[in-house]
């Protein structure tokens, strides 16, 4: 099953400002963060809650009268995320304790420096990257022995089968990306393996052994695992058979900006579509990179097979998902939201 992935480049609404007479006498009042619709329903917030956040959800608070039954939250905030920080950079993630809706899909956050490695590892599930600001250097290499390394910019999409082992390096003064992986909590034990955290935990006589090396060469292994640390930019080329270099229907790298976008009839924005039919390596997750312009409509429209995960990287949108049964709610995000839709919903 192919599971579906959306990305949000750019969406933008118009919002409709309500009076600020007090009680709803004047007209809704959603946009000053009042759940009050000026129809003489709703009344004004006396207890705790967060302002911000209710000014920035105004469909929370009841505005579509369309809106209607229960449905569970479908929205997570990286911002609510915890940041894990190493030297050369950070990570925030979204696995299914945060969104427990995503039930294929987990994500991502992940910021370089110059220089900055995210150490060697694979995992027992594809990773899917996008490359959003400054530049990398990716490095991977499959059980056979066939490798690639090439460097990605704004837009620039790798996707890494399960198991095939890899780094990745900024290149640029900041760099950082999207990850997104074809399982609901990547982070969980047994998922992903990282090379100093195995060395440092096998018997220092058999790792020498292994290598063929003295044993004091693995006394510093670090340990826990550094996941990211600072390094520096190599000038270096890799070295190996050039027969063994992944290309073209092999390759792990999709670059989206060199191919032109689908035809959008509507005109209301660009659609690119990443999948298994124009980047054959990624058979597990399918994508679309989405840009609105302000007003612009992604039109009705369901996912028969895959639940739809969502990221939306700058301004602001609102989606509304039907869930059947008369179920139906309404969602604001804004740039590091994500969210999943089930599979089937409207």
């Amino acid at each position: 099953m192919k599971l579906a992935l959306h990305l949000s480049a750019l969406a933008a609404v118009n919002a409709v400002l309500g009076a600020t007479l007090p009680g709803g006498k004047g007209g809704p009042q959603f946009e000053k963060g009042q759940p009050i619709a000026g129809n003489g329903k709703g009344a004004p917030l006396l207890g705790g809650t967060n302002r911000q956040v209710d000014i920035s959800n105004p469909d929370n608070l009841g505005r579509q009268s369309t809106d209607n039954g229960i449905v569970p939250n479908l929205k997570w905030r990286f911002s609510d995320s915890k940041t894990r920080l190493f030297k050369g950079g950070w990570l925030r993630e979204q696995v299914i304790q945060d969104l427990p809706q995503s039930h294929d899909i987990s994500a991502a956050q992940q910021h370089l420096s110059k220089g900055a490695i995210r150490e060697l590892h694979w995992h027992r599930v594809a990773e899917w990257g996008f490359v959003y600001a400054g530049s990398v250097l990716i490095s991977a290499v499959d059980e056979f022995g066939k490798y690639q390394v090439e460097t990605l910019n704004f837009g620039d999409i790798w996707y890494f089968p399960k198991g095939v082992a890899h780094t990745v390096q900024g290149l640029g003064e900041e760099n950082e990306f999207l990850l997104v992986f074809d399982d609901a909590d990547f982070d969980k034990v047994g998922t992903t393996f990282n090379i100093d955290d195995w060395v440092a935990h096998t018997p220092r006589d058999i790792v020498a052994k292994n290598f063929g090396l003295d044993p004091s060469i693995f006394d510093h292994v670090p340990t826990p695992n550094p996941n990211i640390f600072n390094g520096t930019v190599s000038t270096k080329n890799v070295t190996g058979d050039p027969g063994d270099v992944l290309t073209g229907d092999a390759s792990f790298v999709y670059r989206t900006l060199q191919h032109e976008p689908e035809p959008v009839p509507g005109k209301g924005g660009q659609f690119y579509k990443i999948d298994s039919t124009n980047f054959p390596a990624s058979k597990t997750l399918a994508a679309t990179f989405v840009t609105l312009k302000p007003g612009g409509l992604r039109e009705l429209h369901w996912h028969p097979n895959a639940e739809e995960w969502l990221y939306f990287h700058k301004g602001t949108a609102r989606a509304t998902v039907f869930i059947g049964n008369a179920a139906s709610r309404t969602f604001d995000f804004s740039a590091g939201d994500t969210a999943a839709f089930p599979d089937n919903s409207g």
